[in-house]
């Protein structure tokens, strides 16, 4: 578990560290999937890990609606250039050290999960915006983000086949759900803070 990423940083989907590109190719696969034209064909899952975040964050859909109903109104003042800055304000709020020496909290999947599924949603804000420049832009700081904060954790945990052990489509996810979205609502609330700020900050 000694590589670090290090050398690799940067070059995204093609990052030689297998833990690394995964975090990638899930950032842009789950925002194409989430903002896909209705009726149109959406290419199969290019991994297993991109697989069962597509079927957790659809699982969250269909039994938690009301959570999803209530980003909107959180994004409502976002534009194109501080969709990524925002998001990843509430991100950092959320997964901020807390442990002595500045180290963080272990972080469970469903943490990890919410990430993405909050990216998701800031993804669709934006296309029903019109502000499609911003969908590149999320797909590049969310894998940036993960890569920077999240990976070391997941190499840890030996890589991503606990995500998909977890979350994915033949898997009991009712307890999982739950446990995601109490940390999604942590990142409503958070997200609401941020909001007041922002919206403070540029009156």
């Amino acid at each position: 578990m000694g590589h670090s990423g290090e050398s690799g940083r940067g070059q995204g989907l093609h990052n030689p560290d297998p833990v690394v590109r995964e975090a990638f190719i899930m950032s842009y696969d789950y925002i194409n999937y989430v903002t896909a034209a209705p009726g149109k064909p959406v290419p199969a899952a290019p991994t297993a890990a991109s697989a069962a975040l597509r079927h957790a964050g659809d699982e969250l859909l269909l039994k938690f609606p009301i959570f999803f109903r209530r980003w909107p109104r959180i994004f409502q003042d976002v534009t194109e250039s501080s969709a990524c800055p925002m998001l990843l304000a509430i991100l950092d709020e959320h997964f901020s050290p807390t442990a002595p020496g500045g180290r963080r909290r272990e972080l469970a999947w469903s943490a990890i999960l919410s990430v993405y599924v909050l990216a998701g949603q800031m993804a669709v804000h934006c296309q029903e915006k019109g502000m499609m420049g911003a969908l590149p832009q999320l797909q590049e700081c969310v894998g940036e983000y993960v890569e920077r904060l999240i990976c070391p954790e997941i190499r840890d945990k030996g890589g991503w086949d606990g995500f998909v052990s977890r979350f994915g489509k033949k898997q009991n996810l009712e307890t999982q759900v739950k446990r995601v979205c109490c940390y999604a609502l942590l990142l409503l609330a958070t997200g609401i803070f941020f909001h007041l700020l922002w919206k403070r900050r540029h009156l």
